[in-house]
């Protein structure tokens, strides 16, 4: 067996409760038992040489090799994965009977790492803060403590002088929400930043697009990891954070805050299975659900309870669960009302909030413009998910509904997510939906509404499987498209050759049943978008699944509708 990554844990993450070191170790699966055996015999001599004997454990066996964790102070996690490397090379060479390395030179030059890399102010400041309720983060750069408003940081070469100035009167932390899932969590951290707002706060947000306060964008890109959320939690004119967290930030690192007032786990879908050994739906749903490891007694984590295996692993919960279902009469939905737990569900057209025993009608799906007139179900239940986070951060109902009746998934508001596009009498609609459960509601969407004909532009990543690639065009074949066009993502080859992933989506369509003269292939998105766009004639509708240059296929869908132009007119726009 051998060693494919070693990383730090620097918050809760799936195998701990704690910060820590990890190691991926890929081989034959048989093997696991002795590997794991090897690692804690070779693990425990450094363990108890740096004083470190009561460090936790923690072991995951999958379909690839096994992953080994311990726990480590937060302050030498660097050297941690050093002492968790040196163990398993000790382990491997026994594994493959050859002399193991010089335990007692290896252990003489891990006391010296550890010494050079401890910090013992950050531990008492961390116990200071603790004591009074802040929360403390640190990085290679800056050391904060509080959050928002509450927020005090500093450059980490000064924290030494920095942590005897601190006025303590003045930190404090602010509501946070943890937002997680396969699929809607930047609409759903959106329409929750959208209800603060309506109730006079000022949110910080973190998403795959980027990070806001209030109406500023602060930077822009994927910082939906720790990075993100300690650049919105230390600005200071927070005063609500709501952080998006993705599948591959826990993994990597573990939960980017210890505390949170909140977490949201949206759905658990087929996407990205294969990495860090999450190989199965079970363990996707485990890893989301770490969010709830942040959440205390007195916050709530909110559950969909129309995903079975989420709704199995809700009922597992500690935590206080806010429980939101499409479904009125679903059963643990009625116990956990007459029990007087708090919901978010649909009754009829009315989303409806269930806070201490009281139901209120917030809102009705005509009223709410992404919901599309009740075609976009997917987002009559991330409204569901935004109010259950907004009852567990305070937010009083008519800001929540004020919120619900004037978003709208624009280009504006909601990037990449069902934006609409008028063009002349047929529509376009661009949407980031990228593996098949997101796309599934999508074309359910699509289908739903009338149109002369139906394009699609259509592309996938080539880190996916053949048969994840097969299950897209599947999911998308829902739509009924008339006419299809196969874009490759030249930013996103991910190993394949060019061409490939193009040619498995066009296989695949041509079995559904497409014929051959409406599909076609472009070597790149903004390609495949004009040529669908040039398409287009008055009465269809037209998806396009954008990823790589969203903001220019947005340009030019702009540049259209500016110019007046007409499905039929020559496309000069863009």
């Amino acid at each position: 067996m051998r060693l494919d990554d070693s990383r730090r844990l620097t918050g809760p993450n799936l195998l701990l409760d704690v910060p820590g070191a990890v190691l991926d170790i890929e081989g034959d699966p048989s093997e696991s038992a002795r590997a794991e055996s090897a690692w804690r015999e070779a693990l425990s001599p450094f363990l108890h040489a740096l004083a470190w004997g009561d460090a936790p454990l923690a072991v995951r066996r999958h379909a690839r090799g096994l992953t080994l964790a311990f726990g480590a102070p937060p302050d030498v996690l660097y050297a941690a994965t050093e002492v968790n490397e040196a163990a398993w090379a000790e382990a491997a060479a026994r594994l493959a009977g050859d002399a193991p390395p010089d335990r007692e030179a290896a252990i003489a030059r891990l006391r010296e790492t550890v010494a050079a890399e401890r910090k013992p102010w950050l531990r008492t400041l961390a116990a200071e803060a603790a004591s009074r309720g802040a929360t403390l983060l640190a990085d290679d750069e800056r050391v904060s403590v509080g959050l928002g408003t509450g927020s005090s940081a500093w450059p980490v070469e000064e924290s030494e002088r920095a942590v005897d100035r601190i006025d303590w009167r003045r930190i404090h932390d602010v509501p946070t929400a943890l937002v997680t899932g396969t699929n809607g969590k930047s609409t759903t951290v959106r329409l929750l930043a959208a209800m603060a707002a309506e109730a006079g706060r000022v949110a910080g947000v973190t998403s795959t697009d980027g990070v806001t306060v209030g109406d500023d964008t602060v930077a822009e890109g994927d910082y939906s990891g720790p990075n993100g959320a300690r650049t919105v939690l230390r600005d200071r004119r927070v005063e609500v954070g709501i952080l998006e967290v993705a599948r591959g930030g826990i993994l990597r690192r573990g939960l980017p805050i210890p505390s949170a007032t909140v977490a949201i786990v949206t759905n658990v879908a087929d996407d990205h299975l294969g990495e860090y050994g999450i190989e199965d739906l079970a363990s996707l749903a485990d890893a989301k659900m770490v969010v709830a490891k942040a959440v205390g007694p007195d916050g709530r984590v909110v559950v969909n309870a129309d995903d079975p295996l989420l709704l199995e692993r809700g009922r597992r919960l500690r935590q206080p669960v806010l429980w939101f279902t499409m479904d009125p009469s679903h059963p643990v939905l009625s116990r956990h009302l007459a029990r007087g737990g708090d919901a978010a569900y649909l009754d009829g057209d009315a989303l409806v909030a269930a806070r201490a025993g009281e139901r209120d009608v917030i809102v009705r799906v005509p009223e709410m413009p992404i919901a599309l007139g009740g075609a976009a179900r997917h987002n009559v239940a991330n409204a569901l998910a935004a109010i259950g986070g907004a009852l567990a951060l305070g937010i009083p109902n008519d800001a929540i509904g004020r919120a619900l009746r004037s978003f709208a998934s624009d280009a504006a508001r909601n990037p990449g997510r069902a934006n609409v596009w008028p063009l002349g009498a047929a529509t376009a609609i661009v949407d980031f939906a990228h593996n098949p459960h997101g796309l599934g509601a999508i074309a359910a969407m699509m289908a739903a509404r009338s149109a002369s004909r139906r394009g699609l532009v259509i592309g996938q990543a080539g880190d996916r499987s053949d048969d994840a690639i097969r299950a897209l065009a599947r999911a998308a074949w829902a739509m009924r498209p008339d006419r299809i066009f196969v874009k490759e993502l030249e930013d996103y080859l991910r190993g394949r050759e060019r061409g490939a992933v193009p040619a498995i989506l066009a296989a695949e369509f041509r079995r559904l049943g497409a014929p051959e003269a409406s599909l076609s292939t472009h070597a790149a998105e903004l390609d495949a978008a004009r040529a669908a766009l040039a398409w287009l004639r008055d009465g269809d509708l037209l998806l396009l699944l954008t990823h790589e240059r969203r903001g220019d296929v947005i340009a030019l869908l702009e540049s259209l509708t500016g110019s007046g132009w007409k499905p039929g007119d020559p496309l000069n726009g863009g």
